[in-house]
C-alpha cells in the first residue's frame, strides 16, 4: 500500500487557486484562501493507493505416468529330448533365426510401455546332457536366445522357478552370464535388481512360493532391502500355486497379501501355467497367474489363453496420486491349430472369454473393458 504526500496535495490546491483567481468573474465573486485550502487538507487522513501487483501464475504440476507390463511363462527354447519337428528350435530356424517372431504380434503393445517383466522359464547354456538334472523336462537355449527378449521389448526377466536350475548350477550361471552380456537386468531369489524408469527408482525381486513361511522371510528381506535403497516403487514375483488350476489357493494368498502388507506396490505369479484371477487389496493388485506366453514347452497345448497386465502409476510432483490397471487378452499363439509360439492379441469374442475368465476368478477388482 502507498500514500500520497500532504505536500504534494498542497502544491496541486495552490495550482488550482491560481486557476479559479484567473477566472473573469463579477466583483461580488469571493476568492478562495489557498492557505485555508491547505489547511483542511492537511487535516484530512492521507489517502490510500492501491498497488498495482502482478498476480502470478500458478507453478505447472509436474506429471508423470509409468506403465508396467508383465507376461508369464516365457520358455526359449526346448527340451532336447523333444522331436525337432514343430519344436521352438525348428520355428526358429523356419524363420531365418529371425529373433524379433515371436514377440512380433505384441510388440506394439510392449514397445510402448515403460517396462516390460517376464517369467524366463529356460536356461540360456551350452551344457550337455551331462549337466541335466534328474527331471521331466529340462528346457535349455542357445546363449544368443536373449536377442529374442531384446526384439520383443522384454527389459527385465525373473529367474526364480523351477527350470532355472535344469542344468545344474552350470545351466543357472551361464543364464545369468549370457544376459548380462546382453545387458537383460534379472532378478530371483537373493538377486533384486534396482531399476531406473523415467527417474523413478523400481525394486524387482523373485522369489518362490512353496512354504509359507519361508516366502514371507524372504519377501521381508527383499522389500527391507528396496525400502533402505529408497525404491519408489516394489514389485514382487512369485513362482507358486498348482499347475493347471484356475483359481488361487489360500496359500499364494496368504502371500501375496503379506507382500502388499510389508510394501510391496504390485504382486505378479506364475507356475500354474494358466490364467488364474487379480485380487484388489487393500488398493493394490496381485495377479496369481500370468498363465504360459512364449511358450515352447508344449507343441500344442489345449489351453492357449494368456494375457498382458499393465499397470499405469500416475505422479504428480513426484507423488504417487493414482494407479490404473490394463488386462490385455492373447493367445500364446497365432495358430488353434498348434503352438507357432508366437502370443497374438485376441479380439471381439475372443477377447471377452479371456478377460471373463480372468474376472470370473478376481476378487475385490472393479474392471470396465
Amino acid at each position: 500500500m502507498k500514500q500520497t504526500s500532504k505536500w504534494k496535495k498542497v502544491a496541486l490546491l495552490v495550482g488550482f487557486g491560481f486557476l479559479l483567481s484567473g477566472c473573469g468573474q463579477e466583483e461580488k465573486t469571493e476568492f478562495i484562501s489557498i492557505e485555508d485550502l491547505a489547511e483542511d487538507f492537511l487535516e484530512e487522513e492521507p489517502t490510500e493507493v492501491m498497488d498495482m501487483e502482478l498476480v502470478e501464475e500458478p507453478e505447472e504440476v509436474k506429471k508423470l505416468d509409468i506403465t508396467i507390463s508383465a507376461v508369464g511363462d516365457c520358455t526359449l527354447g526346448t527340451d532336447t529330448n523333444f522331436d525337432y519337428e514343430r519344436s521352438f528350435t525348428n520355428v526358429l530356424d523356419d524363420n531365418n533365426r529371425d529373433f524379433g517372431y515371436f514377440f512380433d504380434g505384441v510388440y506394439d503393445v510392449l514397445a510402448n510401455d515403460d517396462l516390460t517383466i517376464a517369467n524366463l522359464e529356460t536356461t540360456f547354456t551350452d551344457a550337455d546332457k551331462s549337466y541335466r538334472v534328474d527331471k521331466k523336462f529340462n528346457f535349455k537355449g542357445d546363449e544368443d536366445y536373449t536377442n529374442i527378449l531384446i526384439e520383443g521389448s522384454v527389459e527385465a526377466v525373473n529367474l526364480a522357478n523351477n527350470h532355472t536350475y535344469d542344468y545344474g548350477e552350470k545351466g543357472y550361471t551361464d543364464t545369468i552370464m549370457n544376459l548380462e552380456n546382453a545387458g537383460i537386468p534379472y532378478f530371483g531369489y537373493e538377486n533384486y535388481t534396482i531399476m531406473d524408469v523415467e527417474g523413478k527408482k523400481i525394486g524387482l525381486a523373485g522369489l518362490t512360493g512353496w512354504n509359507e513361511e519361508t516366502a514371507k522371510l524372504e519377501t521381508d528381506k527383499a522389500i527391507q532391502f528396496f525400502q533402505e535403497n529408497k525404491t519408489d516403487l516394489i514389485v514382487m514375483t512369485y513362482h507358486w500355486g498348482i499347475e493347471r488350476e484356475p483359481k488361487q489357493n489360500s496359500g499364494q494368498e496368504e502371500i501375496g497379501r503379506y507382500a502388499i502388507d510389508q510394501g510391496a506396490d504390485l504382486v505378479l505369479g506364475h507356475h500354474p501355467h494358466v490364467l488364474q484371477g487379480i485380487e484388489n487389496y487393500n488398493g493394490k493388485y496381485i495377479v496369481y497367474s500370468l498363465g504360459n506366453f512364449v511358450f515352447g514347452g508344449n507343441r500344442n497345448p489345449s489351453d492357449k489363453d494368456t494375457m498382458i497386465f499393465q499397470e499405469t502409476f500416475y505422479y504428480e510432483d513426484d507423488v504417487l496420486v493414482d494407479t490404473s490397471i490394463e488386462i490385455i487378452p492373447c493367445s500364446l499363439s497365432s495358430r488353434s491349430d498348434l503352438n507357432d509360439y508366437q502370443p497374438t492379441l485376441l479380439e471381439d469374442e475372443q477377447q471377452k472369454l479371456v478377460l471373463k475368465k480372468v474376472l470370473d476368478s478376481s476378487t475385490n477388482l472393479e474392471y470396465e473393458e
